[in-house]
């Protein structure tokens, strides 16, 4: 008997874009974390009034990252669609 694979699949797929629905999106940005240095170049996603121009995805992005003890150093690139 065949089991059928359609079910996981389409489960798999709701959950990714549930999960990027809300994303406008995507920001690559450069951070700092001090005591001892740390250097991140990562990226975020961000909802559709922050993305803009850099300044408003700083503006946005700078106090997610400061509440993980963080600094925001520059924003690199905005791509759209998150």
């Amino acid at each position: 008997m065949k089991k059928p694979r359609l079910l996981p699949v389409l489960a798999l797929a709701a959950c990714l874009a549930a999960g990027t629905a809300d994303a406008a999106c995507q920001v690559q940005y450069k951070a700092k974390r001090d005591n001892p240095l740390k250097l991140d170049f990562g990226t975020a996603s961000l909802p559709d009034e922050a993305c803009g121009s850099k300044d408003a995805a700083a503006a946005a992005l700078a106090p997610q990252l400061a509440a993980k003890g963080w600094t925001l150093l520059a924003i690199v690139s905005i791509v759209p669609g998150g």
